[in-house]
């Protein structure tokens, strides 16, 4: 590792010069009229680089002071973020703070808190910054943008994770699915299971057979991760067994473009059945519904856990890594995605193409920044293309190699320091929660991200995972799953349900909703007699009036068919 950053430290010293001159998407953009406000409250000065602070409402890693990768960008740029995130509170619990004490960082993604943000006047209105900022403003169609105004007629965030860029280019699935690890595949010959019944008796043969790991530790068959807003690993399954894409919080049929309840469906009912079966059996973890998030990866990331219901980004980038890091690999602990349904007629929708817009919740610049040009000038900085390669590529001949053909690469050594932690806290910064690209670079060759490059991403692949994509005729884990067309201009709903608050019937609905989630659904999982558990559970669901919630989804999705109607 010493070598390694010796030869890092070295090439950016004399690639700084070389690689990174002028600033903005045209080389010479300037803030709002040409200068720096004179504000600088929310912004210090070192050496002429402006540094501004961000709080991101999310458990995240936060990066050395001397990141050789932010220290490139600011270079380049004249500004550098100092980042922090969600530690032993909720985003709601952490806005209300600061909105307590009227004093909040430049930037800010309040997740379930933007809508607080938003109603205490905490956030800054951009749409009449937006033309001046190229890179900003080509994110997002005219439809978009407009779907983004708030009741008083202005856009306060940009979402981050929304652009696809050019040709989409996907290999990883980045969303929720039931994972399984390669060893389980492996010893039943890969067969093909494509219901939730095959999958957990899969589970409970290799279990049997082994019940151990190499060195006699105790595997744990499955897991629910429950912690806080995280119980959708348990409870939001029931859309995708029946065939519908990940609205969240409800399902749409799109024939009708009516909101149905997932919670009450009878997939539901089989589905909560099942894992009360397999609790019962000694198949379901117990410490699932006491355990917290980080407990949750440390568990995966010894690579005892068989399968789980998980998003990708909720698990991948820790204990994947991790995995990746111990070895682990070698004894087959990857986890591969199946396209689990609640029978074989059904088609599932676990993977769609087009991404999907969240128009509830993004980047926003606070009232505090004292220099709202100069923060958004680095937003847009962040957008160009290099400094985007720089971002989720790293340098080259440090982190990437580039081809004769023009396509980056990386070496087995350069994959692996790119799992290691210290590594990327010294060394990488995507700046993660900015807005990015998906998709493809300007140079019609390469993937903006190394997990969208199919050549690197397969080469990168660990060897069980491999084996496993060989014997089912798959590349990437998109192919496990299969693509299915982008559902339409209602989706996803969850960007409409996740800024509910109190106010409204629908939102008092749907807190009571969640609360009683949180109580009942593990005691359904655990009981003894599950007919009355579930009885007792739907009693206590239906008081809820759950028909307010869906009521306000349902107008909420009109208003946005109607909403794209006008702008074809």
């Amino acid at each position: 590792m010493n070598k390694k950053r010796l030869v890092s430290m070295l090439l950016v010293s004399a690639m700084t010069a070389a690689l990174f001159t002028g600033c903005g998407s045209d080389g010479n953009q300037t803030s709002g009229d040409g200068t720096t406000s004179a504000g600088t409250d929310s912004t210090t000065e070192e050496a002429g680089i402006k540094e501004f602070t961000a709080f991101f409402g999310v458990a995240g890693s936060e990066i050395n002071d001397d990141n050789e990768v932010q220290q490139l960008i600011a270079e380049k740029v004249g500004a550098k973020v100092k980042e922090t995130w969600l530690t032993g509170q909720t985003a709601d619990e952490a806005v209300g703070t600061m909105i307590a004490g009227g004093e909040y960082p430049d930037f800010i993604e309040g997740q379930t808190g933007t809508t607080q943000l938003y109603e205490a006047g905490a956030l800054v209105a951009l749409d009449d910054y937006l033309d001046d900022y190229p890179n900003i403003k080509n994110l997002f169609t005219d439809l978009e943008w407009e779907k983004l105004r708030q009741e008083d007629g202005h856009i306060y965030w940009i979402p981050q994770f929304s652009c696809i860029k050019n040709e989409e280019k996907v290999c990883a699935h980045n969303d929720e699915a039931f994972w399984i690890q390669a060893r389980v595949l492996k010893w039943a010959d890969y067969p093909e299971i494509r219901t939730m019944d095959q999958y957990f008796d899969l589970i409970e043969a290799y279990n049997a057979a082994n019940p151990t790991m190499e060195d006699g530790t105790a595997n744990i068959p499955y897991t629910i991760l429950c912690d806080d807003w995280r119980y959708f690993c348990l409870e939001n399954a029931p859309q995708f067994l029946d065939g519908y894409p990940n609205d969240g919080s409800c399902m749409v049929d799109p024939e009708t473009l009516t909101v149905l309840d997932y919670n009450t469906s009878d997939t539901a009912v089989k589905y909560f059945r099942k894992l009360n079966e397999e609790y019962k059996k000694g198949i379901v973890d117990p410490e699932s519904f006491t355990q917290s998030y980080d407990e949750y990866i440390s568990k995966l990331s010894t690579g005892r856990v068989l399968g789980m219901i998980d998003q990708w980004w909720d698990f991948a980038y820790t204990a994947g890594d991790a995995i990746k890091q111990a070895g682990l690999d070698a004894q087959g602990c990857d986890y591969i995605p199946l396209p689990i349904t609640i029978d074989e007629s059904v088609k599932n929708q676990w993977h769609n193409a087009g991404g999907a817009f969240n128009s509830g919740s993004g980047l926003a610049i606070t009232v505090s920044c004292k220099d709202v040009p100069g923060a958004l000038k680095l937003i847009n900085d962040l957008l160009d293309q290099d400094i985007h390669n720089l971002r989720f590529w790293g340098v080259e001949g440090v982190d990437y190699e580039v081809d004769e053909n023009g396509e980056f690469y990386r070496t087995p050594e350069q994959r692996m320091q790119a799992s290691d932690t210290e590594y990327k806290a010294s060394h990488m910064c995507s700046y993660s929660y900015f807005p990015q690209y998906n998709g493809t670079s300007d140079d019609g060759i390469n993937a903006n991200k190394p997990d969208g490059q199919a050549r690197e991403f397969f080469d990168g692949l660990n060897d069980d995972v491999k084996e496993a994509f060989q014997a089912y005729g798959a590349e990437t884990y998109v192919e496990m799953l299969g693509t299915n067309e982008a559902p339409g201009e209602w989706y996803p709903m969850w960007s409409f349900s996740n800024n509910f608050n109190t106010s409204t019937p629908g939102g008092m609905a749907w807190t009571k909703i969640g609360e009683v989630k949180h109580e009942y659904l593990p005691q359904v999982v655990m009981a003894a007699d599950f007919d009355k558990a579930w009885a007792d559970y739907m009693d206590a669901y239906n008081a809820c009036k759950p028909e307010d919630f869906i009521s306000e989804l349902q107008a909420e999705l009109d208003s946005r068919m109607e909403l794209a109607a006008k702008f074809k």
